[in-house]
């Protein structure tokens, strides 16, 4: 069986069962698989390390196969094809969810083989690499069951229909010939207890059961959803991908589901970004409650308003940046020498040591987030609320400092304009909601908390040699994360200091409608190398564009824009200099940004009668 030895990172679809996920190939390869959950060590790894990381391959045998990938529409079941001489085939990939959801304790790969036309020989290649490629598996291969150990977990190979595998190496090895509707399957259970034995294996018709209902779970979800805009597919595959996302136990979303994939190949910015930061779940939560998704809300809530009376940050803040999945705030980083890196690019951070900066916008986006919820009152109660006013009454004795902004960039910290802007946003939003919901606060403070923030941003944040709001109050740099200016009504979308900003972005920030952050020559980030326009912010500037009533530009950069979307509708980080996709993937950053720009061009557009 062969592989390539690095595809490119977009070249994957994305299955998981909302505590975990994995990414597979389009040549059928899983590369990249934690469990039990996002940040716990890999089984598969071999996107960061192709000989060390770890994989688990089903594809056709033989050369010539073409290959094509996609989504069950409205779903998260993937489909490989291969298109052979000898006939068609494909492969089925999914992560139970509703009815056939794994018991506790256990994580299921489900892989169907079928043939739809002709004859198709397949291979079945099963090689676990443990702790991401530190621990090889004790191996017992017994009939149809291959039992691998790990040092936390066990995972079983069971195959089914005419199927035989047989030790090779450190793993299994096996075959399948079918015809015209034959079906064979190979299931991949994760057990956390080390010591467990093989689960019952999977006979054809709970295999059918399973499918059905993950397949009819996934409908129901989205059914839920009242998007009906212009772009239904792709805003439907951003919110399947925002849950795929989210850590169901606690309803806390990650910012992606790996590590160490470069922001550009041979560089050094290769981030863990397996965890849960306060300003993308936020935003994420927010973008779902946006089409109407609000469970999501309150599940986030939850887990967000558990965090401040918790304590035990790294910063001694009351919020910190980012924190496990669990709520744990401790995401020591360190670096894992032994793996080669995507393509060679080391080196590979596990871990992420931006967990101890300062970054005083997670407030802004937190506290914007959940004042869409349409019922907070009752979703947060009394004790939710003191919580929320103690944060505030907190930010407005501490919202006047340097910090290291929300691109985390280590090169020390600055009086940031966007950390400002969400702190206003904190006040305004804070101030509103206790009006709404007659809550006692100290209104008199946060308004004059806001209105201070406001004064300095307009005094110090605005260039007028550049005519922009600028990164921070110490120079003259552009940065697109100032386009959020006008979604949370710091500015309106036609005022003449926005309008100028927004053409100083254009000529400074964007080529060919795709939009750098900033500019690292401009503003040292105290890390070495360039990166590829940010994709949020690309999405971001569609929005701009549609408010400020640049329809004809908004429409022709997103429409632009959807064309840099993988096979299955899928965006990592970053757009490199040939299109190629790069960081980290998929990026919930990037599909709520998306979101976001499909409502505002559609409200936009409706408006203006097109």
């Amino acid at each position: 069986m062969r592989r390539r030895r690095y595809p490119p990172i977009g070249d994957h679809g994305l299955i998981g069962d909302l505590r975990t996920a994995a990414l597979v190939s389009s040549e059928g390869v899983i590369d990249w698989f934690c469990a039990p959950r996002f940040d716990a060590p890999s089984l598969f790894a071999s996107l960061l390390d192709h000989d060390r990381g770890g994989f688990f391959a089903v594809a056709a045998e033989g050369d010539g196969a073409v290959t094509r990938q996609l989504y069950l529409a409205d779903t998260a079941v993937l489909v490989t094809r291969f298109m052979t001489e000898e006939g068609v085939g494909e492969v089925v990939d999914f992560m139970p969810l509703g009815e056939a959801e794994a018991p506790p304790g256990l994580h299921r790969i489900i892989r169907v083989l079928r043939v739809t036309r002709g004859t198709v020989r397949f291979g079945i290649e099963c090689q676990p690499a443990f702790d991401y490629g530190r621990a090889e598996p004790e191996l017992a291969v017994e009939g149809a069951t291959a039992r691998f150990g790990g040092p936390e977990v066990s995972a079983f190979l069971q195959v089914s229909g005419p199927v035989r595998i047989r030790r090779d190496g450190a793993g299994v090895r096996g075959e399948a010939e079918l015809g015209q509707g034959g079906l064979a399957a190979a299931v991949l259970t994760v057990c956390h207890d080390p010591a467990a034995g093989p689960p019952e294996p999977m006979g054809a018709e709970e295999l059918r059961r399973a499918f059905r209902a993950t397949y009819d779970h996934w409908h129901r979800w989205l059914s839920r959803s009242r998007y009906r805009g212009r772009w239904q597919q792709m805003v439907n595959r951003s919110a399947i991908t925002l849950k795929l996302m989210t850590y169901a136990p606690t309803g806390a979303p990650v910012a992606a589901v790996t590590m160490g994939l470069p922001e550009r190949i041979g560089g050094e910015r290769n981030w863990d970004y397996r965890y849960t930061w306060v300003r993308d779940a936020s935003l994420s939560v927010k973008a779902l409650l946006d089409l109407g998704l609000e469970d999501e809300a309150e599940a986030f809530r939850r887990w967000l308003g558990a965090r401040v009376p918790q304590g035990g940050t790294v910063t001694g803040e009351p919020l910190q940046i980012m924190y496990r999945v669990d709520g744990d705030p401790r995401l020591d980083e360190e670096v894992l020498t032994h793996l080669e890196g995507y393509r060679g690019s080391a080196p590979v951070r596990l871990g992420n040591g931006a967990a101890g900066q300062l970054q005083l916008d997670i407030y802004g986006e937190a506290v914007f987030a959940l004042s869409h919820a349409a019922d907070l009152a009752r979703l947060a109660g009394y004790d939710g609320w003191r919580n929320l006013s103690a944060l505030l009454d907190w930010l407005a004795r501490s919202w006047d400092r340097p910090d290291e902004g929300i691109w985390e960039t280590r090169g020390g910290r600055r009086d940031f304009t966007y950390s400002r802007l969400m702190c206003w946003t904190a006040f305004d939003r804070g101030i509103r909601l206790a009006a709404e919901l007659a809550r006692p606060a100290d209104v008199a403070g946060w308004t004059a908390a806001r209105d201070a923030v406001f004064r300095q941003i307009m005094e110090r944040g605005y260039s007028d040699r550049r005519e922009a709001f600028v990164q921070h109050f110490d120079g003259d740099v552009l940065d697109a994360s100032l386009l959020l200016m006008p979604t949370v009504g710091f500015v309106s979308p036609r005022d003449r200091r926005w309008l100028s900003t927004l053409d100083a972005i254009e000529a400074g920030l964007v080529s060919d409608s795709l939009v750098h952050r900033y500019d690292p020559a401009e503003s040292p980030d105290g890390l070495r190398g360039d990166e590829g326009t940010f994709s949020l912010c690309t999405f971001l500037y569609v929005g701009a564009l549609a408010r400020a009533g640049r329809l004809g530009a908004a429409r022709y950069a997103f429409d632009k824009m959807l064309t840099y979307a993988n096979h299955v509708g899928l965006f990592a980080e970053e757009i490199g200099p040939t299109g190629e996709q790069l960081g980290n993937f998929p990026q919930a950053f990037t599909h709520l940004a998306l979101i976001a720009a499909a409502l505002a061009l559609d409200e936009e557009l409706d408006r203006s009668g097109a």
